[in-house]
């Protein structure tokens, strides 16, 4: 019972550590069109474009997606749209490791 428990142990502890959602260094690199309106640091230039510091990775992830297949349907949707059309997901999960990383 005691070896049945223990090889039960060893399967699930690499599902304990957290994986890290995107490359940041990498996310750094893939966005430069985003510079424009969301600033190197993710503080946006402009008031009307949201600040991407800090913001939960996740949620940028899925706000770009959602840009991307044309979920999204703001004043700025095509805009975006047009800007991550060359982006797959790992490049957005990347970014948006990156934004969120920014403080």
């Amino acid at each position: 019972m005691y070896i049945l428990a223990f090889i039960a142990l060893l399967a699930i502890a690499p599902l304990a550590y957290a994986q890290p959602f995107g490359d940041a260094k990498l996310g750094k690199v893939k966005s430069p069109s985003c510079v424009f309106c969301h600033g190197a640091k993710g503080i946006a230039n402009n008031p009307s474009y949201p600040n991407l510091n800090g913001q939960n990775a996740q949620y940028l992830y899925q706000s770009m997606l959602d840009y991307q297949q044309g979920k999204r349907t703001s004043s700025m949707a095509q805009m975006m749209a047009a800007q991550l059309r060359q982006l797959n997901e790992q490049d957005l999960k990347d970014i948006a490791a990156f934004y969120a990383e920014q403080k």
